[in-house]
């Protein structure tokens, strides 16, 4: 696994312009793996943007190394980098407290009358998005600590915020612009399951992967 970055050249508008919704993001990051796509393949590439410092950051967590040139398209020539991820999975241990961020779509499906698959409906409030994580994390392999680092009884007591909400739109094959829940989570975890929780670090959590949202970074809590 490869874990890259390249700023996103916001200075320069031209370069930039077509950057207006998250189908442009997609294709920037598929398009930076031309062996990929000349050989037909298609492998998941977890990413979400980043505000860090009043600049913002394309960050990708793949299979393969994405070509820099292809990665610097809309990027600020010579930020692009990458490094191996894999190293830092393996040091992760069971119980270890980590800093974590997530960007995720907090969603939950409704099954209607005479529908084999439910309709999907976004988590709109921030109690609702709270909850939505709160519910997932044993699954994904950790829990959600208090500052105090003991067990909460309430969700407000829990070391983790919502930093970030907004709704970017994604062009539909139809033609039909529709907007999406983008959160982003910042706070304080401790692994609980420690293979599943790598899991959850591969392969993103939640919905809409394909689109900047379900990835999961951290590093550890000193």
């Amino acid at each position: 696994m490869f874990l890259s970055r390249v700023e996103k050249a916001n200075n320069n508008r031209q370069q930039i312009k077509s950057l207006t919704h998250l189908g442009a993001y997609h294709d920037w990051v598929e398009q930076s793996f031309p062996e990929e796509m000349k050989q037909g393949e298609r492998l998941r590439h977890l990413w979400r943007l980043d505000q860090i410092a009043g600049r913002e950051y394309l960050l990708i967590l793949s299979q393969n190394k994405p070509d820099l040139q292809a990665l610097s398209r809309y990027g600020v020539p010579g930020t692009a980098m990458t490094k191996a991820y894999d190293q830092f999975l393996n040091q992760l241990q069971p119980d270890e407290l980590m800093r974590f961020r997530l960007t995720a779509n907090p969603s939950y499906a409704v099954s209607h009358t005479g529908e084999k698959r439910g309709r999907v409906y976004p988590h709109v409030t921030v109690e609702q998005q709270r909850k939505w994580l709160i519910q997932r994390a044993d699954k994904a392999g950790f829990k959600l600590v208090s500052q105090a680092l003991s067990d909460a009884t309430d969700q407000d007591d829990l070391a983790f915020d919502i930093v970030n909400r907004e709704h970017p739109v994604l062009h539909r094959k139809s033609g039909r612009g529709v907007r999406l829940s983008r959160v982003t989570f910042e706070g304080l975890l401790q692994i609980q399951d420690l293979t599943v929780f790598k899991q959850t670090l591969i392969n993103g959590l939640g919905r809409e992967k394909a689109f900047g949202m379900g990835l999961m970074t951290v590093i550890p809590e000193r």
